[in-house]
């Protein structure tokens, strides 16, 4: 019987035990793999719990979905607007506007959430 996870030993068992039930060739309505989906599950309660991801920047988002999406400063201020508008967001300097932060969302994918945090 499967249980909540509380501890690192706890944590660290149901870590092998997913691990042991990914290598085997499961079926999607069997025991085994309601085993697997209900441990993935407290996994991720856990880890959200114990390692929470902090959210990303703004800035640091805008920047790292350029370089993914392999785009030049020069093509974000035709997003953005003006090219010293351009710098001045990205050097911390300006506040993103509404405007901005809807263009964003839409041209680049960072989602708004994001984008409208405190930085």
């Amino acid at each position: 019987m499967l249980n909540p996870i509380k501890n690192k030993d706890e944590y660290e068992d149901a870590l092998a035990q997913t691990y042991s039930l990914m290598q085997k060739d499961i079926r999607s309505d069997s025991k085994e793999s309601d085993e697997l989906e209900v441990l993935s599950i407290l996994i991720k309660e856990y880890e959200n719990k114990w390692y929470p991801v902090p959210r990303a920047n703004p800035l640091e988002a805008i920047k790292f979905r350029m370089d993914q999406m392999n785009l030049s400063e020069s093509e974000l201020s035709s997003i953005l607007g003006y090219r010293s508008r351009k710098s001045e967001i990205l050097s911390g300097k300006r506040k993103l506007s509404l405007a901005m932060i809807r263009k964003l969302t839409e041209t680049l994918r960072i989602p708004a959430e994001v984008l409208i945090q405190a930085y």
